[in-house]
């Protein structure tokens, strides 16, 4: 969630071509066209990225989960042994190598459109929030450009969240199962949970969640394109991916720490 899609334009002939050419207006069609492309990049990388960022560390995610319920399912004697190492073990011995990535394929489910809303909406909410007098000035302000990309980020956030909350849901009660199996899969959870606890039970715990994704995915954002701004303003020529790399790390430890 700590990247986001750019439309780049290359002009050849460099400064020299723009001196001695006049400008073009393009389009308005074409301008349109380059605007649905843009979306369409933005959707597409987002969910890519988070996608692929939640498989590397799937296993980490099981372990996480499997520590946040223990207590419900295990003995005073097991509590005391806990340990990351000790529920690995365990793991690939009474499920296997491959039961680290149990429920992944819902992660990928729930993160793909998540990661695309998520991206989509930010960008919607800039353009919204600058359209507030005070806050549509061109200039750079520091004060003003963080408070729109965390307000932007927040929103964002909240609305990626909202619209993709049952999958979530889905995702942490398949990954919470060891030896029993209750849900056999994503469909049989979604109408098991919508049968015996009707379709609100989909959204159990929403409003924590809420409260927990949108100051989370507000920082992150803020911080990523703080920090971003700052590095190109004094390393110009450092490599983009490197740069997205870092402040995307950055912003994803500032974010978690700041819950």
């Amino acid at each position: 969630m700590q990247t986001e899609a750019r439309v780049g334009v290359v002009v050849e002939g460099g400064p020299r071509a723009l001196n001695s050419q006049p400008k073009q207006h393009k389009p308005l069609q074409q301008q349109k066209q380059q605007s649905q492309i843009g979306t369409v990049s933005q959707l597409v990388s987002g969910g890519v990225a988070g996608a692929l960022g939640k498989t590397c560390t799937a296993p980490l995610a099981r372990l996480t989960i499997l520590f946040q319920v223990q207590g419900m399912h295990s003995d005073v004697a097991t509590l005391r042994n806990a340990s990351i190492w000790h529920e690995a073990s365990r793991i690939i011995r009474e499920e296997g190598f491959r039961a680290f990535w149990k429920g992944n394929l819902v992660t990928i489910a729930h993160r793909l459109p998540y990661s695309s809303v998520n991206f989509y909406a930010y960008e919607r909410y800039k353009e919204l929030l600058h359209m507030i007098p005070g806050l549509e000035s061109q200039r750079e302000n520091m004060g003003r450009d963080l408070f729109v990309h965390f307000v932007g980020g927040g929103l964002a956030g909240i609305t990626a969240a909202s619209a993709t909350y049952p999958l979530d849901l889905v995702r942490t009660r398949l990954a919470a199962q060891t030896n029993v199996t209750y849900y056999r899969g994503i469909w049989h959870a979604l109408q098991t949970i919508s049968r015996e606890e009707s379709v609100l039970g989909l959204y159990k715990g929403l409003g924590a969640t809420l409260l927990g994704v949108g100051p989370s995915i507000a920082i992150s954002f803020s911080v990523y394109e703080s920090l971003r701004s700052f590095w190109q303003l004094h390393r110009p020529h450092d490599s983009t991916v490197a740069v997205s790399l870092a402040c995307g790390s950055l912003s994803g430890i500032a974010s978690s720490t700041g819950k």
